[in-house]
């Protein structure tokens, strides 16, 4: 869910500097977005839902990693209570500082600072569509898909990197044991 959260601020983005060739240099907008088109297309782009839906992919996440930490095996009571309430407070500080009530006036000034009235009308009513509605539906798929292709392209490559990094050490200790010995 962080990815659709991702998607949609990148192609919102990518749509602006399509607009802009120098977004850099034009600064604020000069007719800036209204805030009350900011929010449809929060709205339209289900903002809020993926807030609430990243909150809960990252307890998934915190379970996934105390399970490949403990592989699986049986873990002492002690120890899981101390993991529960360390999860526990880290999803409340989560649930704080990500809350909606936070995230929508941040969305809110950022989308007002970063397009102009009529890129906003642009990007909503194209999300309105059947096709910006399978954007933001079919993007969470799309990039779990390159995920796993960037992961498998990653193996070989890791590989290589750890067989330099031998290599490097091997040749500091060569380089170490001549100047010792020497």
């Amino acid at each position: 869910m962080l990815y659709r959260i991702l998607t949609v601020l990148i192609l919102s983005c990518t749509l602006a500097y399509a607009a802009d060739p120098e977004p850099a240099k034009s600064g604020a907008p000069a007719n800036p977005a209204g805030e009350a088109s900011v929010k449809q297309l929060l709205e339209a782009t289900h903002a809020r839902q993926l807030i609430d839906s990243m909150l809960t992919q990252m307890d998934g996440m915190m379970k996934n990693v105390m399970q490949q930490v403990t592989q699986g095996q049986p873990v002492p009571p002690q120890v899981q209570k101390i993991y529960d309430q360390s999860r526990a407070e880290v999803l409340s500080a989560m649930n704080d500082q990500f809350s909606w009530d936070k995230m929508e006036p941040l969305y809110v000034r950022i989308y007002q600072k970063s397009f102009t009235q009529a890129e906003l009308d642009g990007i909503l009513a194209f999300y309105k569509t059947p096709a910006g509605q399978a954007v933001i539906n079919k993007m969470p798929v799309v990039m779990q898909n390159t995920m796993q292709e960037v992961q498998q392209m990653m193996g070989p490559m890791m590989q290589r990197i750890q067989r330099m990094q031998k290599d490097m050490v091997a040749q500091m200790q060569a380089e170490k044991g001549k100047k010792s010995g020497g």
